[in-house]
């Protein structure tokens, strides 16, 4: 083959070839599935957030009127509920921005105890299951030892 027949050959081709279908996927999956979580810092903000728009809305901040409470009593239950917030969101935001990592950390570590928690669960589930399966012998009875059930409550 001539020079003048070949293509130039991109050396980069091969990685934007993946990375525009890494891209489409991304997209893909968060038309799909929403956008991912953020990190746990993130999500506690957006918790702070949420719980601070419920208590304006309960309070009546939000335009609304609060049914149960009387003008005057709104008006102190706004005042109240605005100073709540203001301070809650002054106290709770620079600890978060401060300690974003440990917010990651606790979320694992919560992650682990609850993948433990499950792990013994199922591992009393089997052995549940497996020990209802077997004919048990008769118990002799023991008058106020015995459950609703008829079953031998240890009291040791």
């Amino acid at each position: 083959m001539s020079d003048a027949t070949e293509k130039p050959v991109d050396a980069d081709a091969w990685e934007k070839a993946c990375a525009e279908d890494l891209a489409e996927e991304k997209a893909r999956r968060r038309a799909e599935h929403g956008a991912p979580p953020g990190s746990a810092a993130e999500e506690l903000k957006k918790l702070v957030d949420a719980v601070a728009d419920k208590i304006s809305e309960f309070s009546g901040l939000s335009g609304g009127q609060a049914p149960f409470l009387g003008s005057v009593a709104q008006g102190t239950a706004e005042q109240v509920a605005r100073q709540v917030v203001r301070q809650a969101r002054s106290v709770v935001e620079p600890v978060i921005e401060r300690n974003s990592d440990v917010f990651d950390h606790l979320a694992a570590a919560g992650s682990e105890l609850l993948a433990a928690y499950r792990s013994a669960v199922e591992g009393q589930e089997r052995r549940w299951t497996k020990g209802s399966q077997e004919p048990r012998p008769p118990q002799p009875r023991k008058g106020q030892d015995e459950g609703p059930g008829g079953e031998q409550i240890d009291l040791d």
